[in-house]
């Protein structure tokens, strides 16, 4: 489908008078991704290809993911052109957030949202989630939260009574792991200053913009739409024409049909080989690359006459997408997929 966006491709770049790429991390049910550290390389590769310009505009949906990553990604950004530009058809969440106030301004349709960005901590020293080998992620707010809600909800203003507190979070929560708490907390408040610069110039405008973002919306759920965005925050938003937006729901539509983000990813339904592509990268210079998983799902007969599945993964890594070249047809879920230079798993990626 990477030959059919080409044309749309062409219309924003005409439409935008700039250089477009596009940068899509699925949140297909059971097949979610996040902005990670492994998509750098492939970032490279794209703006070597695009070159030193003068504007370029990324069509971002995402709902979040690594935050070192993402200011590695806005920077890189810049550093390949004097305007950028964030195109949000529908969510540029945590993460994509950061990325988009890295950018001169953002162009947000009527479903565009953006969304907080207060990180969550992951460490192997994270409470463990019972009968699973996984750990539970530690908002850095929610931690603030604890904290303010004994302090101003229960009112306990006693030092020895606040420190009995304290002390029974770390029982829950690892002492190196609040300690990571912190420095997450004041770093994302310094790389979103350094960020809104290319944006917004009042000192006071700033502080009000990062404190919403990490802490006063309340919930790292919470939504902004593109009046709030604009007016209530202050960001420099642009309204697409009705050209513009109806090229940008196409193209939206085509990535959502490829990525299959509408459609849960039901091992129940596949008894085979699966192939689902997860992280889309892609530009009218540098070709189309993809995050794939790839492995076998069989139904197999147990002995007290149940069906069980088993499930083994082949192959987890990026792969380019010749399709431009040659002419192949890919499909996903359990069918050939043509027309792809494969490389190497990446272990970096994350879930």
């Amino acid at each position: 489908m990477y030959k059919q966006r080409i044309k749309l491709y062409k219309q924003l770049e005409q439409e935008f008078n700039s250089k477009v790429l596009v940068y899509v991390t699925s949140d297909r049910q059971n097949m979610e991704t996040q902005i990670a550290q492994d998509v750098i390389d492939y970032f490279i590769n794209q703006l070597d290809s695009i070159g030193v310009t003068e504007r370029i505009s990324l069509v971002l949906y995402t709902r979040g993911g690594n935050t070192s990553a993402a200011w590695n990604i806005v920077n890189l950004l810049r550093m390949y052109c004097d305007h950028l530009q964030v195109i949000i058809p529908h969510k540029a969440h945590s993460a994509g957030t950061i990325i988009s106030l890295g950018a001169n301004d953002i162009v947000m349709t009527k479903q565009a949202t953006l969304g907080p960005i207060d990180p969550s901590i992951n460490t192997p020293l994270n409470p463990s989630i019972p009968n699973s080998l996984g750990t539970f992620p530690v908002s850095v707010e929610a931690v603030k939260g604890y904290v303010e809600f004994a302090k101003n909800e229960m009112t306990i203003k006693d030092d020895r009574a606040l420190s009995d507190i304290f002390i029974k979070l770390s029982d829950y929560v690892h002492p190196l792991v609040l300690g990571q708490v912190y420095r997450s907390r004041a770093q994302i408040q310094m790389l979103a200053k350094k960020l809104l610069i290319n944006q917004v110039t009042d000192s006071d405008k700033i502080k009000k913009i990062i404190s919403f973002l990490c802490s006063d919306s309340g919930s790292h759920d919470y939504t902004i739409n593109r009046r709030e965005a604009e007016n209530d925050l202050g960001l420099r938003v642009i309204k697409p024409t009705e050209n513009q937006y109806n090229i940008i729901r196409e193209l939206y539509s085509s990535i959502c049909e490829e990525l299959e983000l509408n459609t849960p990813f039901n091992p129940q339904s596949i008894n085979g080989e699966f192939v689902v592509r997860r992280c889309l990268l892609e530009s009218i210079y540098g070709g189309a690359d993809y995050f794939v998983s790839k492995g076998i799902i069989q139904h197999v007969p147990s002995k007290d006459g149940q069906i069980r599945l088993q499930s083994r993964m082949t192959f987890e890594g990026w792969r380019h997408d010749t399709d431009f070249i040659n002419n192949d047809k890919q499909e996903v879920d359990g069918k050939d997929v043509n027309g792809e230079v494969e490389y190497e798993t990446v272990d970096e990626f994350q879930m």
